[in-house]
């Protein structure tokens, strides 16, 4: 691994361990999914948090464990580092289907043996019309079956797998232990009325919480016994730290956590058994540098704990961070590149009192991130006003490895958009980046703050061109508001785009909701609800409506390409007929194949302004057509509200991960000159090449969104060469660029890749050479190496931006 002089290198044993983990071959794992089939088969008359706590019981009692040569934090989820387990109680459909594909796809790789073929075909029966997909598959009205026929909401992984996308109260957790949650659920339980109906579901919930606990307690012995067998055999010094081992398990999480080391590892097993329990991504650490700084603190003032030490082990939590892994569907890798699991670590930003957070785990974080350089976890840094200069200086030093981390987000516009839509001031002040780039408040939050669904801007534009017909499945989608071929004006076009987006808005919320209550009914989480405010006060789960707080957001993608083709048809079509609409139809129709309608590419790609270069024109366009969207969109709570929580309404978000180059594949060719199947500009970000004025100008056209009700994120990538951060002063200027963005123009995020084309180009033809080459995909990273090729095309063709 190279050295990095900066930061320091790993310990000898962080350096192995990383290295054998990141040689390790991702295989499927069938034990989960056998030991949960156990218990399901098991449980039948059992009502659904009950079933749910008795598989969780079955599966970490009877799982296989291990404790790695090299490691000083214990637990895994699968039989070996990053197999990826198998969740039958959502689906096993894509599974047996793609047996025999796992090892032939092009990006997204896993292996499989034929036993484990074998034994995913013996449960598959059982679970045939009896998971998650297809009890929500039937409770999907027929209005919307041409939407899943065409899988235009992109509900692949929504179908497949539970929901995450939160963290949980870790505070808490590691304050009182999991005996502290405890305590609290017998209370509850004991004064219920059980005349009361609601109290009988509370009840079951209550049973379903002490039993999960239990399980988690006994999972945490059952290293600690095998902790101690191991050092029976092992010599000093690793028979010391496998007593140290032993004694912290048999101790956490159930009881508190008092020390650093046992601190780290009670979050492990909590982050960990929480991705065994569902396989729901974006589960994240919240702000760690905040709840771990205590233990830490404690440590070095006693003596017994050096800066060193600590790196060591957050080093190890970042290693086994990676070795959680998670098998999609192919259809679900288009949007998810790179076998991303999303967990994020937060650092610095404000405290409840406004005073600034970064302490100096914050900075020991930076270096762990540094040194580890590894895609998993994802790190951001909440950035405010008053941040330091040192602090700042240290985030861009980690930034130059090339690692794309960390992100930043900005406390300057995120804060007061939770305030406004009624989180408390004290919570809004402790949010926490989650999954990609949406954020929420840990420990209080709802599922899914964000991704329930896709809209694809471009593609909503070709139906309202097309009377309501999508022209890429040929089917109706909405009532057709007549042909582009037809339309005298720009208005009649506004109009249409301002009916299609509204009617499928619509649609996609009639899809959230069913699929929501899918997950309700059948997928409860216990351990994930009891370890989210105020689920246990509450009596209910998550999805019933026991988070303090729940906002949900679906995602809009293309939004670059939806500026660009407006303009272009507005200037050349409307305004100046430099292309009648016959013949962009047509050319839009031929893919801009014939000579002629090559040159009519040629001039919507020059001849029109484009989004990214802060021309109100352009920019002005698309928020038009976002602003329609989200007035439709609040119209339509969700399925949580006026069940408890505070909000239980939707908003915008970018953060569309990979699914530009998914949505692009069903998205024929665009007015702004982009052709079929191509992918979509992601995020927010501008189209490739078309962004042309310097990062300013980019920042200036993001700005003009409604960046206070895209809450559920504002995904912006940018890219640099290593050689323009090679200098202190190109440094400087990135540093100014980043406040400017955030104090001035109500940023809301923005992160770079700090690589070459050059670069990338040798590690799609060599990429033996660039084993550990880690790029931005969207709001995560990844090895370059493991992106299928349409994925790394897109991360080559973006800009390069100079200082």
């Amino acid at each position: 691994m190279k050295n990095v002089e900066h930061f320091g290198d790993l310990t000898p044993r962080m350096e192995r361990f990383r290295e054998e983990v990141l040689d390790k071959k991702p295989y499927i794992c069938a034990e989960r999914a056998l030991l949960a089939t156990e218990a399901y088969k098991k449980n039948q008359n059992q009502p659904p948090v009950m079933k749910r706590a008795l598989m969780l019981k079955n599966i970490l009692e009877k799982m296989s464990i291990y404790i790695e040569d090299e490691t000083l934090i214990v637990g895994n989820q699968a039989s070996s580092n990053k197999d990826a387990p198998i969740f039958p109680e959502y689906t096993l459909e894509f599974v047996i289907n793609e047996l025999d594909l796992f090892e032939k796809r092009d990006g997204d790789v896993f292996y499989i043996t034929e036993e484990t073929k074998e034994a995913l075909r013996s449960i598959a029966p059982f679970w045939e019309n009896n998971n998650l997909r297809a009890k929500g598959g039937a409770l999907l009205p027929e209005e919307v079956d041409v939407f899943m026929e065409t899988g235009f909401f992109g509900m692949e992984g929504k179908l497949n797998s539970g929901d995450a996308h939160l963290a949980v109260d870790y505070p808490t957790m590691l304050k009182t232990g999991l005996k502290g949650y405890e305590e609290r659920t017998k209370k509850l339980k004991s004064e219920l009325d059980l005349c009361q109906v609601e109290s009988i579901d509370k009840n079951c919930f209550y049973k379903a919480v002490l039993i999960v606990i239990d399980a988690v307690k006994n999972f945490a012995h059952r290293y600690a016994d095998l902790a101690r067998e191991m050092a029976e055999k092992a010599e000093e010094p690793r028979k010391a730290e496998l007593l140290e081992i032993a004694r912290i398990c048999d101790k956490v999480p159930y009881e508190p956590a008092e020390t650093f080391q046992e601190a780290v590892q009670a979050t492990w097993f909590i982050q960990l058994i929480l991705q065994i329990e569902s396989n729901g991504h974006s589960l994240s650490y919240g702000r760690f540098d905040q709840y771990i700084y205590p233990y830490y603190k404690h440590d070095i003032e006693n003596g017994t704990l050096t800066d060193d030490q600590a790196v060591e082990l957050l080093d190890n939590l970042w290693i086994k961070t990676l070795t959680i892994n998670k098998v999609r569907s192919q259809a679900h890798t288009l949007s998810s590149a790179g076998s991303p699991m999303y967990q994020n670590v937060t650092i610095g930003g404000q405290t409840p009192d406004k005073k600034d957070a970064v302490n100096p785990l914050s900075f020991l974080i930076l270096k762990s991130v540094a040194q580890t350089r590894l895609p998993q976890p994802n790190l951001t840094v909440r950035y405010h006003r008053n941040m330091s200069k040192e602090f700042m200086d240290e985030a861009i030093e980690v930034m130059k490895l090339g690692t794309g981390m960390p992100a930043f987000n900005s406390d300057e516009v995120i804060i007061p958009s939770f305030i406004e839509k009624g989180v408390a001031e004290e919570d809004a002040y402790n949010y926490s980046a989650i999954g990609c780039v949406e954020t929420a408040v840990p420990g209080k939050w709802g599922y899914r703050c964000t991704g329930m669904s896709y809209l694809n801007f471009p593609r909503v534009l070709l139906i309202a061109m097309n009377d309501g017909i999508d022209p890429t499945s040929g089917k109706r989608f909405v009532k057709g508001c007549g042909h582009f071929r037809n339309m005298k004006s720009y208005k009649e076009l506004q109009d249409a785009v301002e009916y299609v987006t509204r009617e499928l808005t619509r649609m996609s919320v009639i899809v959230e909701n069913a699929i929501d209550l899918a997950i309700e009914r059948e997928c409860p989480d216990i351990l994930c609800s009891a370890l989210t405010q105020d689920c246990i006060g509450r009596g209910k789960t998550i999805k019933e409506g026991g988070a303090v707080y729940d906002f949900i957001s679906g995602l809009q993608v293309g939004i670059a390409n939806m500026a660009d083709s407006l303009a272009a048809i507005k200037k050349l079509v409307f305004e100046e007929g430099k292309i009648t609409p016959d013949e962009l139809c047509d050319a839009l129709e031929d893919d801009f194949t014939s000579p002629k309608n090559q040159k009519i590419q040629k001039m919507l790609i020059n001849d029109a302004p484009k989004y990214g270069n802060d021309i109100d024109y352009v920019d002005d366009l698309v928020v038009e057509v976002y602003d329609q969207y989200i007035d439709e969109m609040k119209k339509y709570p969700n399925t949580r509200y006026g069940r408890g929580p505070i909000g239980g309404i939707r908003y915008a978000g970018t953060s569309s991960i990979s699914a530009n180059v998914g949505q692009g594949m069903n998205t024929m060719a665009t007015p702004d000159g982009r052709k079929a199947h191509e992918p979509l500009a992601e995020g927010c970000s501008p189209a490739h090449s078309m962004d042309k004025s310097g990062p300013t100008a980019v920042f200036k056209s993001v700005s003009k969104l409604p960046t206070h009700e895209i809450t559920g994120g504002v995904l912006l990538n940018q890219k640099v060469t290593p050689q323009m951060l090679s200098t202190e002063e190109n440094k400087q200027k990135l540093e100014m660029i980043i406040r400017t963005f955030f104090n001035r123009l109500d940023g809301y995020h923005v992160q770079y890749n700090v690589v070459s084309r050059d670069t990338l180009i040798d590690a799609q033809k060599h990429p033996e050479k660039h084993k550990d080459l880690i790029v931005r995909v969207a709001g995560y990273s990844a090895f370059f190496n493991v992106l299928s090729k349409a994925t790394q095309d897109d991360i080559i063709g973006r800009t390069e931006q100079t200082l």
